[in-house]
């Protein structure tokens, strides 16, 4: 394994970062729920239609794939969080090899190298 200095000023200014992005993710996802909640009040005693219900379902479905997609965001965010508190953040939960710098500033979420997260997913 290769040392990683990773400065306290970059480790803030991930971590300020990280707590943006979790926010962010969040609020779009209650969002999307307020959303669906209007929606269904806006039309609820509206005669309904085959159409209405298959846009519905579509619609459904597109969403639960937003949520998979945010909870696994969300659980990698706040990964990378605890991985500042413990000290362990910039390294590899699967291997402990060393992320490079350049991954974390694009993904600050990053808690595995490339080829690691190229293979869970891969497993999904």
């Amino acid at each position: 394994m290769t040392d990683q200095i990773l400065s306290e000023a970059f480790i803030e200014s991930q971590r300020q970062r990280l707590l943006a992005m979790q926010r962010e993710v969040l609020g779009g996802e209650e969002g999307t729920i307020a959303a669906e909640r209007n929606q269904e009040e806006e039309t609820g005693e509206e005669a309904r239609e085959a159409e209405d219900d298959a846009q519905r379902i579509e619609q459904d479905v597109a969403n639960q794939a937003l949520r998979n997609v945010n909870d696994h965001r969300i659980a990698d965010i706040q990964r990378a969080l605890e991985k500042i508190a413990e000290g362990t953040y910039g390294y590899s939960d699967k291997s402990g090899d060393p992320i490079p710098i350049e991954r974390l500033k694009i993904l600050p979420e990053a808690i595995l190298t490339v080829q690691e997260e190229s293979e869970r997913e891969a497993g999904r």
